[in-house]
């Protein structure tokens, strides 16, 4: 194993001191850099997801023009639900659809939950490949998507505002729904555990989702499929739970087996500190649509940003994913921002 020369990330994940934060962006490996454009050009989504060797260049680029601390994985959340065996279509520009739905107890028992080490093969073969190309530079971060967050999707057939259509799914056939997340997570976790096997040093679980759910509904919908993930991955890889919008779950995310915990920008710094004690690493929570501001001001929100969490158990991070529109400079200008940070 080649020995990592930067690993801030890791050991602000495992609570050491750091003689700055760490930092990367959800969505760091993609649409808004100019060579990921002239790729976009050339193959579609999934091929680019699927080739270890696109989906690794992908990977890297920000790695050598903006300087992250960290590279996740170029890939989707919705291969799980094409690995289960439903269909997934991507239109640039559109976003993904599903053409048929789970519904009915026969759509969930014909769903495929094992196989993931062949069906997902391609991934684990980036993630190989990107660890070599890395050559211990940074960490290399896998995830996933939650299983409440595949559920809507699987359920929706497609993006929602208010993914009313998987509220209900989940009100009115509550046994189906559990029996459909439990199915998710299982898979999600041999997956993830395949991931760390194949180079990943840490993983993400995204609850993109998770705030459309009251906080009553999100520790039974989201909250103990995340804890499963949690604790089956515990042995393997410090585990990053992203639930955004429900910053009212931070407390008992501290009490679980997360070594980090992922917020928005609609909380404030301090009541992050509050809820998690400071017991727990926290990432975010830069709006990613303040990267759009001039430069001086993104630097001055970054410092302003660290100051608040404290350089301590803390990730830099977007409070989402990275948006086309940034310019890459403005992204930059971020990410340099957090490296000059001096305690």
């Amino acid at each position: 194993m080649t020995e990592l020369k930067n690993d801030l990330l890791l050991k602000a994940l495992r609570g050491e001191s750091v003689e700055r934060p760490p930092v990367w962006m959800m969505r760091q490996a993609g649409r808004y850099l100019p060579d990921y454009i002239k790729l976009r050009e050339k193959y579609d989504f999934f091929t680019r997801v699927q080739t270890p060797e696109l989906a690794t260049e992908i990977t890297l680029q920000p790695i050598d023009q903006v300087g992250v601390d960290a590279a996740i994985i170029f890939s989707d959340i919705l291969v799980i639900p094409q690995a289960m065996g439903v269909e997934v279509l991507m239109e640039e520009g559109k976003g993904p659809s599903l053409p048929r739905t789970i519904k009915t107890q026969e759509d969930i028992d014909n769903l495929i939950t094992t196989g993931v080490e062949e069906s997902l093969g391609y991934m684990y073969a980036a993630l190989n490949l990107t660890k070599k190309e890395l050559n211990g530079r940074v960490p290399l971060i896998g995830f996933a998507g939650a299983p409440w967050t595949i559920l809507c999707y699987m359920v929706e057939g497609k993006g929602s505002k208010t993914w009313d259509k998987a509220k209900q799914f989940a009100y009115t056939q509550p046994a189906l729904a559990h029996q459909l997340l439990q199915k998710i997570t299982d898979i999600t976790i041999l997956y993830l555990i395949e991931q760390v096997k194949a180079g990943a040093d840490t993983v993400q679980v995204f609850d993109s989702w998770a705030g459309s759910l009251s906080p009553a509904d999100f520790k039974i919908y989201a909250q103990p499929y995340l804890f499963q993930i949690a604790t089956a991955l515990k042995p393997y890889a410090p585990v990053i739970l992203f639930p955004k919008g429900s910053w009212y779950a931070l407390e008992d995310i501290t009490g679980s087996d997360a070594s980090g915990v992922g917020i928005d920008w609609c909380i404030t710094p301090q009541m992050a500190r509050q809820l998690t004690n400071n017991s727990i690493t926290i990432q975010g929570n830069f709006d990613p649509a303040m990267l759009l501001a001039p430069i001086p001001e993104i630097k001055k929100a970054v410092t302003t940003m660290i100051d608040a969490f404290g350089p301590q158990r803390y990730i830099a991070n977007l409070g989402h994913g990275i948006t086309p529109n940034v310019p890459v400079d403005h992204a930059r200008a971020f990410v340099d921002a957090v490296k000059s940070y001096s305690i």
